[in-house]
C-alpha cells in the first residue's frame, strides 16, 4: 500500500513539474515574439512632425543627378521610381528607430563603385553580409547614424524598381542635401586610374621636384565625397638625390579612412618612398599592417585601396 501511495506522490511531482515546464516554455515563447516583433517606417513615423510632400531643390537636384549616373552605369538594373515623404525626427527614439531599420538585416543597400561595375551589389543586408561581415556592417551603419541623424533631420521613402520587383529605401536630408541611404550613399563613383600631376608641369625649384597621385570619391550626384593620395618630393643637385620627402592623405564623408606613407630611400641616384592607402563607406572596415605596410579593406562595401611604391628621379 506504501508503494502505491508512493507512486502517486511521484506522479503527481511530475505532473507539476510537466505543467510548470510547459508554463515556462510558453512564457519564453512569447518573450520571444515580442523581441522579434519588427519595427516598421510606420513606427518611425510616430516619432515625427509633418512637413511638406516637396523636397528641397537641392536634394531635388540630387536625386535626379543620381537617377543620371545610375541610367549611364547601370542601364535598367535598377531605376528611381518615386519618394514619399515621412516627416521630420522629433524625439531621441525616432534617432534609434531609424538605426535599427536602415541597419535591419531585411533592409535593401547597394555597395560598390559605378565606375567599377564588377564590384556593384544590390540585395538584402542580410543576404549580402553574413558572419562578421554582417556585424561589421549593421555596426557601421548604426554608429554612421548616430553621428549624422538629429532630431530637425528630415526622412523619406525612396521607391526603387529593378528586375526583381519594387523596394524602398530610407532617405536623410535637410536643406542642405541628402545625408544618407542605403543606396545613394552606399554607392560611389571613382575612377580606379587615379590623377597624376607632377612638378614638370607646374612652377618648380630647379633643385626639387615633386610627383603627386591621388584618387577622388564622388556621390552619385556628382560633388566630392573623399579623396586618398601622396606626394614625394626630391631635392637634388646635378643627378644626386640629397634628400626625399613624402607626405599621403585619406579622408571620406560618411565613411572611413586611412593612410600611411614612408621614405624608402633617401638620397643618391633616386627618391622612393612606400605608400599604404584605403578609403570606405560604412559597411566596411579598414585595417593598417605596419610590418608589411599596407592597408586592407574587410567586409563588403564600397571601397578603393592602393598600396605600392614611386621611385621618382632627379
Amino acid at each position: 500500500m506504501k508503494k502505491l501511495v508512493t507512486a502517486f506522490k511521484l506522479m503527481a511531482v511530475l505532473s507539476v513539474l510537466s505543467l510548470s515546464s510547459c508554463s515556462d516554455e510558453n512564457n519564453e515563447i512569447s518573450k520571444q515574439e515580442t523581441v522579434q516583433t519588427k519595427i516598421t517606417t510606420a513606427d518611425l513615423q510616430k516619432e515625427t512632425t509633418s512637413i511638406s510632400q516637396a523636397v528641397p531643390g537641392t536634394v531635388q537636384a540630387q536625386l535626379d543627378e543620381s537617377q543620371k549616373s545610375l541610367e549611364k552605369y547601370l542601364k535598367s538594373d535598377i531605376q528611381m521610381a518615386g519618394v514619399k515623404v515621412i516627416g521630420q525626427i522629433s524625439t531621441q527614439k525616432g534617432i534609434e528607430i531609424s538605426k535599427s531599420l536602415i541597419s535591419d538585416k531585411d533592409q535593401y543597400i547597394a555597395v560598390g563603385n559605378l565606375m567599377d561595375l564588377s564590384t556593384v551589389k544590390l540585395g538584402r543586408i542580410g543576404d549580402l553580409y553574413a558572419g562578421d561581415d554582417l556585424n561589421i556592417a549593421q555596426t557601421g551603419l548604426k554608429e554612421m547614424a548616430a553621428e549624422e541623424i538629429k532630431t530637425g533631420t528630415n526622412v523619406m521613402e525612396v521607391i526603387w524598381s529593378n528586375k526583381n520587383g519594387k523596394f524602398t529605401t530610407l532617405c536623410f536630408y535637410n536643406d542642405s542635401g541628402i545625408i544618407w541611404d542605403n543606396v545613394l550613399g552606399g554607392l560611389i563613383m571613382m575612377d580606379t586610374r587615379g590623377t597624376v600631376e607632377n612638378s614638370n608641369t607646374a612652377a618648380a625649384k630647379v633643385v626639387s621636384k615633386w610627383y603627386k597621385e591621388w584618387w577622388t570619391a564622388n556621390w552619385l550626384w556628382g560633388s566630392k565625397r573623399g579623396e586618398m593620395g601622396y606626394q614625394i618630393t626630391i631635392y637634388y643637385t646635378g643627378s644626386s638625390v640629397s634628400n626625399t620627402d613624402v607626405n599621403d592623405w585619406s579622408n571620406i564623408s560618411l565613411g572611413k579612412a586611412k593612410s600611411e606613407s614612408k621614405v624608402t630611400k633617401k638620397t643618391g641616384a633616386y627618391g622612393q618612398c612606400q605608400y599604404a592607402l584605403g578609403l570606405c563607406t560604412p559597411t566596411g572596415s579598414l585595417s593598417f599592417n605596419a610590418s608589411k605596410f599596407s592597408v586592407s579593406f574587410s567586409g563588403l562595401g564600397s571601397n578603393m585601396v592602393s598600396n605600392g611604391y614611386k621611385s621618382l628621379y632627379p
